[in-house]
């Protein structure tokens, strides 16, 4: 890893380890980074020094968001400020300060803001594909021992929950209570519609795989939980 990219890695550890989150520390940081890479290869035109710093910096936020009981912090808006100051120091360009920050701001699934530029697209895909497959699976547990959840919660109506528990009542909207949540509901309100939200060819096949692993694993737990296995 070329020296301003490893700065940039060990100043985002620095803050991840405030958190204590293995959810988003920089473990996860860097899987996303490298798959962000993997990703790459098959694109044309892709800035890697952009890739690289919004891959790096893209959770940077996370504490911040975490620590409001509210719900109404973007880790994704808070990320984008807090790399200005650190990619200035670094002598990062205007240009590419902005390219890189509009990367940080579109990379999550919960917002309205979208993805444009190849390098933003591949960095959100890169992220959504964490969600799924046999890493999605202990990255989903793992928040849920740490927001107290349960391991195991179905709703009778999802629309209902998405009224009372997702900001603005949509089904893209963030987490309000995070201890009512579940890997279940989540799986109903964003995680089977990994495919539809994701930009390149090369992440959907990817995708495709890590889905059905994931929804076989669920369909299991289920089975288990009755009793039937």
């Amino acid at each position: 890893m070329p020296e301003k990219f490893q700065k940039i890695k060990e100043i985002v550890e620095q803050i991840l380890n405030q958190e204590k989150d293995s959810a988003h520390d920089i473990d996860h940081v860097m899987r996303v980074y490298n798959l962000a890479l993997t990703i790459a290869k098959t694109e044309n035109k892709v800035d890697m020094d952009v890739l690289q710093s919004g891959a790096l910096l893209h959770d940077i936020g996370c504490a911040k968001e975490s620590n409001d009981s509210r719900g109404k912090t973007d880790h994704a808006v808070i990320g984008a400020k807090m790399a200005k100051p650190i990619l200035e120091n670094l002598g990062f360009s205007d240009d590419k300060i902005k390219h890189i920050q509009e990367c940080i701001l579109t990379h999550r699934y919960r917002t309205n803001n979208k993805p444009k530029t190849i390098e933003a697209k591949i960095i959100h895909d890169a992220d959504k594909l964490e969600s799924a497959g046999a890493i999605g699976i202990a990255r989903a547990f793992t928040w849920i021992g740490k927001h107290q959840a349960k391991i195991y919660k179905k709703v009778d109506n999802i629309e209902d929950y998405i009224k009372e528990n997702m900001t603005e009542g949509k089904i893209n909207g963030r987490i309000i209570d995070k201890s009512k949540h579940s890997v279940q509901i989540n799986y109903e309100t964003k995680d089977k519609f990994l495919l539809d939200n994701l930009y390149t060819e090369s992440s959907r096949k990817i995708g495709k795989e890590r889905l059905a692993y994931f929804k076989g694993f669920l369909e299991r737990l289920d089975k288990e939980v009755k009793g039937e296995l």
